[in-house]
């Protein structure tokens, strides 16, 4: 199939920073998909916390899963409007690289130590990974990807109004305008984002006992996909059998979960054929003849109709204040948040216990630079590392 002209070609790539000759068998975005997902910083999402620190169960989303959910949804929806699926799976897999342990709790942590030392924020982190902290090559620090996908890194979130200096900085190397969108692929990799956890964090805490279906009957988009699998539920003869409990107790537990998953699914759907929906009549109306009239549109084409953004900003809304908020959410939010304040403020007052490498860059530049070293230390940590070297660090039955 033949990608639509508003979709980013190969033929206008603005190709890297550092020159590379071309690969024969590969497009600029699959070689960026590859090495992202070679990369150091993708293998330890597997023990990013979602919404639920990594330990607390095996069956929870963590950062890696949710960005390979995140990638299928972005794909399908880049195919039936006709962008480079490529690029557009290459940006969903790397839009949460520079997340720290324990979620937004670890980024709310080191954002505050780092108040006076140039702050922190998990999108620049990404950036900082892709191009500093990933040293695989001899040519250069980071995976030197395509102008096209880290462009659509810094602008995940669209213009970047007020940029932090490492972006600025980098946006100036690579002549990129901060103040326009970016092209469909990376609009549809962050939308993507958005149905995914969504869906998926009502799916955790269903799974989790923080909520159950009968909280979710009056919400909107949910509580329709839920009314129709209880529909289907009732029609449908569950599954018997089963040896550790009577099988009656085992069918209604299949039943839930068939009704759960069934739940979820149809909400992810109706989410992506909304946004499918309004993008291509948004599409229709600009009528963009390139990638670039894209960029300077006055708003993102990429977009759920106004009922269905209402509908999406409840579901929004529900998650904060029954999940994100739960006292049991909050208890462990509050405990990661002290164990990554605890483990900067050691590593900050004193370099010397840094690993080596880490401790040799720190000791090598300024008080602003060594903070900024201690970050990127804490930020690559998965949770059991994390917890691991606060221990470490604090306990002295722990060696260190």
């Amino acid at each position: 199939m033949s990608i639509a002209p508003y979709a980013v070609q190969t033929a206008t790539a603005r190709g890297r920073l550092h020159p590379e000759a071309e690969s024969p068998s590969r497009t600029p975005w699959q070689r960026d998909r590859d090495r992202i997902l070679h990369s150091a910083g993708f293998r330890t999402l597997q023990y990013k916390t979602q919404v639920f620190v990594n330990h607390q169960g095996d069956f929870f989303r963590t950062r890696l899963t949710h960005s390979l959910e995140v990638a299928q949804i972005a794909r399908s929806i880049a195919r039936n409007l006709r962008v480079d699926e490529d690029l557009t799976e290459t940006l969903a897999l790397a839009h949460d690289l520079g997340h720290t342990p324990f979620g937004h709790a670890g980024e709310d942590a080191l954002a505050a130590a780092m108040g006076e030392w140039g702050g922190f924020d998990h999108n620049t982190q990404t950036l900082r990974q892709v191009t500093k902290l990933e040293r695989r090559y001899f040519g250069f620090d980071g995976l030197n990807l395509t102008w096209e996908t880290l462009e659509g890194l810094i602008k995940h979130n669209g213009p970047v109004d007020h940029p932090t200096g490492y972006v600025a900085r980098y946006a100036g190397m690579l002549g990129l305008d901060l103040g326009c969108y970016a092209p469909v692929e990376a609009q549809i990799a962050a939308m993507a984002d958005d149905i995914a956890y969504h869906a998926h964090d009502l799916d955790d805490g269903l799974r989790a006992g923080l909520l159950c279906l009968s909280d979710l009957a009056g919400l909107p988009v949910v509580g329709d996909a839920l009314a129709q699998v209880r529909r289907l539920a009732g029609e449908a003869e569950p599954p018997r059998g089963g040896r550790d409990m009577s099988a009656d107790m085992r069918a209604e537990l299949q039943v839930d979960d068939r009704i759960r998953h069934e739940t979820i699914r149809r909400v992810i759907n109706a989410l992506a054929v909304d946004l499918t929906g309004q993008t291509r009549r948004n599409l229709e109306e600009l009528a963009p003849a390139s990638a670039e009239d894209v960029r300077r549109a006055a708003a993102p084409v990429v977009a759920y109709s106004p009922a269905m953004a209402r509908d999406n900003g409840a579901i929004r809304g529900f998650l904060y204040a029954r999940l994100y908020r739960h006292w049991r959410v909050n208890r462990m939010t509050r405990k990661a948040r002290m164990a990554v304040e605890s483990i900067f403020s050691i590593l900050a007052a004193d370099l010397s216990l840094l690993p080596d490498g880490w401790r040799q860059q720190a000791q090598g530049t300024d008080r602003t630079g060594a903070h900024r070293v201690v970050a990127d230390y804490i930020a690559g940590m998965t949770d059991r590392f994390a917890m691991e070297e606060h221990r470490r660090l604090t306990d002295l039955s722990v060696p260190g």
